[in-house]
This record gives C-alpha cells, structure tokens and sequence, in this order.
C-alpha cells in the first residue's frame, strides 16, 4: 500500500448524552429503568475519529466551547492521533446531543448546537488546507461555512466529498466539482426530489446529481448497503448482514472508512466495499465514536492497491 494522504474533515463536535429504553416516551410520558451513556459524538468529529482509527493522516478543524466537554473533546481528539491544531474555542457551550435508544435499536436525537454554529470562515485560516489531498464535511456547521470551505477546496485542487446530513435542500453551489456526495434516502430525497424506492429511482436520482456536478453519488441504504453511481461502477453494494445494537455513527463510521480507502489510493467502489464493512462492525457496538472499528478488525479486508 502507497502512502496514505492527509485527510482535512472540517465539521461539528457535540457530547452525546445517551439513554437506552425499551419504547420512547410520549408526550407528558416519564419512562423508568433506562441506562445511561456519556461519548463523544458530532458527525464531524464522528468521522475524523473513524478515519484515524482506520489508519488515515487526519486533520479535524472544528469550534468547541469553553466547558468541560470541549476540553475532554480536544483530548479525545488527541489521543486518537488527531490534529487538532486548527480546533478554535467559542465563547458559546460546546455542542451536545441529548439521544433516546429504544429496545428495537431506533434512536432520536434532540442536539443543542451551541459552539457548532458559531463556526464560520474567518476561523477557518488558510494553513488548514496546506498538504490536504480530501476532505470531508457535513451540515452541522453554519452551511455558509461549509460552501465557503468547498470553494477553498476547489481552488486549491483539494478533492471533496460531502455528507449532506442533518437533510437540508441545498442550492448548485454546494454542488457543483464535488469529488463525491454520500446522502442517505431521506436527504436524496430532498435534495432530488425523488422518492428513492427501486433501483431505477436511485438511477433518476444519481442522475439529477450528475447534472448539478457532482462527479460520484453514493446513496447509503442502511442495512441494505449503498447505491454508487461512478464511471467505473453502478449498482448496489450488500451491506454484510449483522445483529444491530445501536445504529448511531454508522453513516460517519461509513464516511470515514470511505475517506481512508481514498486516501490510501483505493478506487471508489472498493472503498465503498471497505467501508460497508467498517460501518457493520460498528452498529454491533453501542455509542458513536465509541463505536468505531480500529485498523487490525478489518485487516482481512485490506485495501490492496
């Protein structure tokens, strides 16, 4: 395998406050008997820390507060071998998501943004983009930030793929010279307009894409897998079939993988396969972060390039 490339995933950093139930409350319900989790969590940081457990050379740039969970954040960062150079600290609370695990493994999630939304491109200064061949970004950040941060990609060459989550409509310019977008059903939905029900819609779907210019679609199926739309490859990817626990992450630990494979020279359809089995592994698993697979558990599965 060639030399990995510094990776750039600039994104969102929350605490995630977790409680297991066996059904969710309803309005004006209080439900008894549930245990309780504390991890770290937000897609940005989701992602940095499943990269680097993957073996990739990660740079995260991101807005914390001046609390506890930032402070346990950076550190968190630190010790997954994370740069955190570029990790700037807002007068506002750092982010938590407060998040509610029934017995079936559904989740819902109710996030106080704080810090995340005070992030904006004056904090975001130029070294930051200095050797970085990928990044990656999400919709937890201010989506200003992020299109600026695109158009910093697209000057500098630097290839960039998008998670377009939390859903949003987004206009072309988040669009257009995008390396890669990876929506789920729900958001190709809203970004397309098509109802992503058959093979053929994920086509129609993939194909609105295309003329908006975005070079490479891949939609996640959850437990079925994904829908990549590349020249080199079109169709479905199977998901390996596991007994899910907690499907928290599982889209980050899939955009991380993905970068990782990238990074390392794999073409994007077995990056795709790579991080279909990265994303498996980890709804085995409770929590976000926490969840994420190391390097050796998917050895078997190397990246031969």
């Amino acid at each position: 395998m060639g030399m990995t490339e510094k990776v750039l995933i600039i994104g969102s950093s929350n605490t995630d406050m977790v409680a297991r139930t066996e059904h969710f409350p309803k309005p004006g319900e209080t439900v008894l008997g549930g245990t309780f989790l504390m991890n770290p969590g937000g897609k940005g940081a989701n992602q940095a820390v499943a990269a680097a457990r993957l073996g990739a050379d990660v740079r995260f740039v991101a807005r914390t507060g001046p609390d506890i969970f930032g402070k346990q954040a950076r550190e968190g960062f630190e010790k997954e071998g994370i740069d955190t150079d570029f990790i700037s600290q807002s007068e506002l609370a750092s982010g938590v998501a407060l998040i509610t695990v029934d017995g079936q493994g559904q989740n819902e999630i109710v996030v106080a943004s704080g810090a995340n939304m005070d992030f904006h491109p004056h904090h975001i200064p130029e070294a930051v983009f200095d050797g970085a061949a990928w990044a990656l970004f999400q919709l937890e950040i201010p989506a200003a930030t992020v299109q600026w941060a695109l158009s910093q990609c697209a000057a500098r060459q630097v290839r960039a793929i998008l998670n377009p989550a939390p859903a949003m409509p987004l206009g072309p310019e988040f669009l257009k010279g995008l390396y890669l977008i990876t929506p789920n059903e729900t958001e190709t939905e809203l970004m397309t307009g098509v109802e992503v029900n058959s093979e053929e819609a994920l086509q129609q779907a993939a194909k609105t894409l295309f003329d908006a210019g975005v070079q490479n679609v891949v939609i996640t199926l959850g437990s079925k897998g994904i829908y990549l739309a590349s020249e080199d490859f079109t169709g479905i990817i199977a998901a390996p079939v596991v007994e899910a626990v907690d499907s928290t992450a599982a889209g980050d630990v899939f955009n991380g993988a993905l970068l990782t494979a990238l990074a390392k020279g794999a073409g994007l359809e077995q990056a795709c396969r790579f991080a279909c089995r990265a994303a498996a592994i980890s709804v085995t698993r409770m929590g976000a972060q926490s969840s994420a697979p190391y390097q050796h558990e998917l050895e078997p599965f190397d990246i031969h390039v």
